[in-house]
C-alpha cells in the first residue's frame, strides 16, 4: 500500500493568548495521555525563543504524568548552558523549573563540545539515538510531540530559508555556523525529524507575526521551513495562533475542541480538508 501523502495543516485561532494558553495545555495534556497509554512515556522536543512561556498552562495541572516526560531542544546555541542565548535556559526560566521533570529526562547539550560545533551535533544525535533506537527501528526518531516557533523569516527551530541545511537528509542532528539573527553557532534537529512526529505543534502570536504567517499557511508553495513541516502520516501538524497573529490569514481554521483521542485528531484534519476544498472552490 503507498504511502499517505501528509495532511493539511489544523490552523487553530484563538481571541485571546489566554485561551491559546489553556487551550494549548489541554493539547499537551491529551498528547502525553495518548503517548503513554501506547508507549509508556511521552518525549517531546522543545523550540527557541518565547515558546516556553506559552507553556506556563501546564503548571499546576494535576493531571500531567511529568515522570514520564523525556524533553529534547529542536535546536540550540553552542553557548554555555546558563548563557541567556541557550534554548535550555529560556524554558528553564520560562516553564521547567515550574514543573517536577525529572533532571536526567531533560536532554541537554554537552557544554564542554561547544567549541566544535560538529562534535556537539553528534553528541546530541548520539542522544537521540539512544534513546529511540531501542524501541524505534525506524530511519528517523518519532516525537510524540514537536512544539515550534515561527522566526520572522518563515524559519523554525535553525532551519533558515535557503540555507543548505534544509537539503539534509540523512544525520538527525547538524550545525550551523551563520546563523543570520542570534547565536550564530548552533545546532539543529533536521527537517527529516520534524517531518516524523507523530504531532507537530506551532504556535504563533502577535501582530508582528501576522505577515509570514499568512505565507506559511496561504502560499506553502514558497517552500518557506515552517510550510515544509508536513508530518507523514499518520502525523498531523497543527497550528495556534492569536488573533493579532491570525488577522491577515486566509486558510480556513479549525475550531478548536479539546481533543481526547487519535479519532478526534483526525477528525479536526478532515475538518481542515473540507474548508480547503471549498475556499479552493470559491476562489
Amino acid at each position: 500500500m503507498p504511502p499517505q501523502p501528509p495532511a493539511p495543516p489544523v490552523f487553530y485561532s484563538f481571541n485571546t493568548t489566554d485561551v491559546l494558553v489553556d487551550s494549548l495545555a489541554n493539547f499537551v495534556v491529551k498528547a502525553q495521555r495518548d503517548a503513554v497509554e501506547k508507549r509508556g512515556k511521552f518525549t517531546i522536543a522543545l523550540s527557541r525563543g518565547t515558546l516556553a512561556a506559552n507553556l506556563r498552562g501546564l503548571v499546576g495541572q494535576e493531571n500531567v504524568q511529568w515522570d514520564k516526560w523525556e524533553v529534547f531542544f529542536c535546536d540550540e546555541a553552542a553557548v554555555p548552558l546558563e548563557s541567556e542565548d541557550s534554548n535550555y535556559h529560556s524554558n528553564i526560566v520560562s516553564f521547567l523549573s515550574h514543573v517536577p521533570i525529572p533532571k536526567n529526562q531533560i536532554h541537554t547539550i554537552d557544554p564542554s563540545l561547544i567549541d566544535d560545533l560538529e562534535e556537539l551535533a553528534d553528541q546530541y544525535e548520539k542522544q537521540l539515538i539512544d534513546h529511540f533506537a531501542k524501541s524505534n527501528a525506524a530511519r528517523y526518531p518519532t516525537f510524540d510531540l514537536m512544539l515550534l516557533g515561527m522566526g520572522t523569516d518563515g524559519e523554525t527551530a535553525s532551519l533558515f530559508p535557503r540555507h543548505d541545511i534544509l537539503t539534509e537528509k540523512d544525520a538527525w542532528v547538524s550545525y550551523i555556523d551563520d546563523a543570520p539573527r542570534g547565536p550564530k553557532r548552533r545546532i539543529t534537529m533536521t527537517l527529516p525529524v520534524l517531518t516524523h512526529c507523530y504531532r507537530a505543534v506551532f504556535v504563533v502570536t502577535g501582530g508582528e507575526k501576522a505577515e509570514m504567517l499568512h505565507s506559511i499557511l496561504d502560499e506553502p508553495e514558497i517552500g518557506l521551513p515552517c510550510s515544509r513541516v508536513r508530518p507523514a502520516s499518520p502525523g498531523l501538524v497543527f497550528w495556534f495562533a492569536d488573533a493579532d497573529a491570525a488577522s491577515t490569514t486566509k486558510y480556513p481554521p479549525t475550531t478548536f475542541r479539546w481533543i481526547d483521542n487519535q479519532k478526534e485528531a483526525e477528525e479536526a484534519v478532515a475538518a481542515a480538508k473540507r474548508k480547503a476544498a471549498s475556499k479552493g472552490d470559491d476562489e
